[in-house]
């Protein structure tokens, strides 16, 4: 038998993955190292994981601040990890510490979700496991929930999405869910998104990735991925009153996230958008640099978006 016919590279799609004959999928960009839980001892964050579904290994890490006040509520952040729907995690220490500082910042309950990743899980399984975390999230609002610290300390009057890159994407389209579907006892009050990876009327670098882990999606048409599309007749039902966009001088996304910008202001839904462009900095720069002056700068706006001035 051909070796090569059953080993050698079948999809090649760098610098994401590659696809064997055999099946096999090689992550070209590695994940970044994992950490476990922790209760951060500069900033007093705790973090712990929770399984929200056994079924389809669906988790999500936790984050709360310091707790002073045994009764205090405090606004709750449902984050979207980035990673071009298929690398990274909420348990990398890229997105832990980010989330274990923001936690800190913002003052505010987060929870991290952990998606099935492609391309073993091609979309639209990102978005309906995103999902069903939100909704598990949204069970506490009674305070019979599983999880303690959702059901004692979260104000689900004043919650949030947010999200960097693909996870932007995938916390729009989940804000768009909440807007059309509902969550019981939950209001969704702003959206946060960072550098958005959504698609364009032209292809791109990205587009030969979208249609292999997107079957059969129209990808220049389809509001999931081109949101600006069509008119952007699903962005007036965008289930949140504000949000914050930022993007970066040197990301290739940039364009698109203006594009979004615009076509959100002209679709007739009727809250209030701003964007926010950081000159000179590439996609989420914030991220792997997250001490540098921009990305401070960007983690106040951040918070200062979560907790608004009266």
């Amino acid at each position: 038998m051909d070796s090569s016919n059953s080993t050698g590279i079948l999809h090649d799609f760098p610098p994401f993955f590659r696809v064997y004959r055999n099946g096999k999928v090689e992550r070209i960009t590695a994940d970044a190292e994992t950490v476990r839980p922790s209760n951060d001892p500069h900033t007093g964050v705790q973090s712990k994981d929770t399984v929200v579904s056994q079924e389809n290994s669906l988790s999500v890490r936790l984050f709360i601040p310091k707790i002073k006040d045994p009764s205090q509520k405090l606004p709750l952040l449902i984050y979207i990890h980035g990673g071009a729907f298929c690398i990274e995690s909420p348990f990398s220490s890229m997105y832990h510490n980010y989330l274990t500082n923001l936690a800190h910042q913002a003052n505010v309950i987060a929870v991290s979700v952990q998606y099935r990743r492609a391309p073993e899980h091609p979309l639209p399984i990102a978005y309906d496991d995103s999902w069903a975390a939100i909704q598990w999230v949204a069970s506490h609002v009674n305070g019979i929930g599983v999880e303690s610290w959702l059901n004692k300390h979260a104000d689900f009057e004043r919650t949030f999405l947010a999200g960097d890159s693909a996870g932007a994407n995938i916390a729009h389209n989940m804000t768009v869910r909440a807007g059309v579907n509902g969550l019981f006892g939950v209001k969704t009050v702003g959206m946060v998104l960072a550098h958005p990876f959504f698609g364009g009327k032209e292809p791109d670098f990205f587009s030969p990735v979208i249609e292999y882990i997107f079957p059969d999606v129209k990808i220049y048409d389809d509001p999931r991925i081109n949101p600006a599309g069509a008119g952007g007749v699903e962005l007036a039902s965008l289930g949140c009153s504000r949000v914050l966009i930022f993007v970066a001088g040197n990301d290739g996304l940039r364009e698109r996230g203006y594009s979004y910008y615009d076509a959100l202001k002209k679709s007739g839904w009727s809250g209030v958008v701003e964007i926010v462009e950081t000159e000179g900095e590439d996609h989420v720069f914030h991220l792997f640099n997250p001490d540098c002056d921009k990305a401070v700068f960007m983690m106040k706006l951040v918070v200062s978006f979560i907790n608004p001035v009266p």
